[in-house]
């Protein structure tokens, strides 16, 4: 601030230099939004030819914002759902086939865009194979869940989901761990359905992770192989419901049936079921046979590994039968098998499409565990269906104390 005193010519000073200082910080200001438009031009060249090479590069598809191979934009994905009445039973439990389906939908979705990330036919992610998941907690009307899937391990044909999904009771804020799985896929081509395309490669973060991930591939594919020879038999027909009422708690007795005729609504765009679609079926038929054994409340305790032997097509009507195999004292197995007959093309004959392993408990009114009726064995080949159901029983419950003890 000038003194009363200063005479006329320091105050002509004074302003040619607050406007030479404005000129200053003019030209200033000019050099700095030219250095930024240079830069916004140096990025914008970065990025054409970024998306040039990206173009060149085999793994990764023209919009994808990360080159080559494992783009992070497509190995995950999450959906979330509040779950409805139509979605549990009549005490509130939510189905698991609902769980399953949705599990399957969020691996379908994350395995077909990975596998669209390379140049050639356009593909959908086809499920193949569930490995065994147990359901943790129940989840219930009311409740939101949230269904995460990553990819884990991609062989030269086929990929592996890792799927975790949590429900949140959105009026609490309470969080838990309801289900854990992992689903295996291949990527159809939707030019020609029976070829199967090669799935583009994902980074690991360890070779040991790699490694781990190959394991399991061997593993399952030897077991798949296995399975399919297994489940060929055809299952006989359930006995007339007043021979059944006499014998109460026998394997006839809870043996039961659901026909559905596979319509545009479950498939996929080729024109194939979706496999949650089947798992969800498989699921409700598992619970009618559960709930005629022990006649009370009963939900989805785990899955034993689900294999795809088949595809199914659009018009074809799908015969899910499932039966009880074992039962112990909280628990009961239930082998479901699906059988394909087509509609439309009378050559094809009836296959096997699809077999698992339902494991169901009881519950009271309060969500407590109960006691099952033991199962009337009739005949060789339920008690030997029995032993081998024992067998996975005392090998998942050692396998389950010895995960509690490495926890701990």
């Amino acid at each position: 601030m000038s003194s009363p005193g200063m005479d006329e010519a320091s105050s002509i000073q004074l302003c040619s230099g607050s406007e030479a200082s404005r000129e200053n910080r003019v030209k200033q200001g000019l050099k700095m939004d030219c250095k930024e438009a240079a830069d916004e031009v140096d990025k914008t060249v970065a990025a054409m030819e970024k998306r040039k090479t990206s173009q060149s590069q085999p793994g990764c598809r023209d919009d994808c914002k990360d080159v080559g191979a494992g783009c992070e934009l497509v190995k995950k994905f999450q959906l979330s759902r509040v779950m409805l009445p139509d979605d549990a039973n009549v005490m509130g439990n939510v189905h698991g086939g609902k769980i399953l389906k949705m599990i399957e939908e969020a691996g379908s979705i994350v395995g077909t865009r990975h596998c669209n990330t390379q140049n050639g036919d356009r593909c959908i992610a086809a499920l193949v194979r569930v490995e065994k998941t147990e359901f943790l907690s129940p989840v219930f009307i009311g409740e939101v869940v949230h269904v995460s899937a990553e990819i884990s391990y991609t062989s030269k044909h086929s990929l592996e989901v890792q799927v975790k999904v949590i429900a949140e009771n959105i009026l609490t804020g309470a969080k838990k761990l309801a289900n854990k799985a992992a689903l295996w896929y291949v990527p159809c081509s939707l030019q020609n359905v029976d070829k199967i395309m090669e799935v583009p490669p994902i980074e690991y973060a360890s070779a040991e992770k790699e490694e781990e991930g190959r394991k399991r591939y061997e593993a399952q594919k030897i077991e798949r192989m296995e399975t399919k020879a297994r489940v060929e038999e055809v299952m006989p027909p359930r006995p007339n419901s007043e021979e059944a009422a006499k014998e109460r708690h026998t394997v006839g007795f809870s043996q039961s049936s659901l026909i559905h005729l596979v319509g545009p609504s479950d498939c996929t765009l080729d024109g194939f079921v979706y496999g949650g679609v089947a798992m969800k079926l498989m699921d409700e038929v598992a619970g009618i046979v559960a709930a005629r054994h022990c006649n009370t409340n009963i939900v989805t305790a785990s899955v034993d590994a689900i294999n795809f032997h088949r595809k199914i097509r659009k018009g074809c009507v799908l015969t899910v039968t499932g039966r009880l195999t074992f039962v112990s004292n909280r628990s009961m197995e239930i082998e479901v098998l699906v059988d394909a007959d087509s509609l439309v093309e009378r050559q094809i004959e009836k296959y096997r499409a699809v077999s698992a392993f339902f494991t169901f408990i009881s519950l009271d009114k309060e969500n407590k565990p109960l006691n099952v009726p033991p199962l009337k064995i009739e005949g060789d080949d339920e008690q030997k269906r029995f032993e081998e159901g024992k067998s996975r029983y005392l090998q998942n419950k050692a396998r389950r104390l010895a995960e509690k003890e490495r926890q701990q």
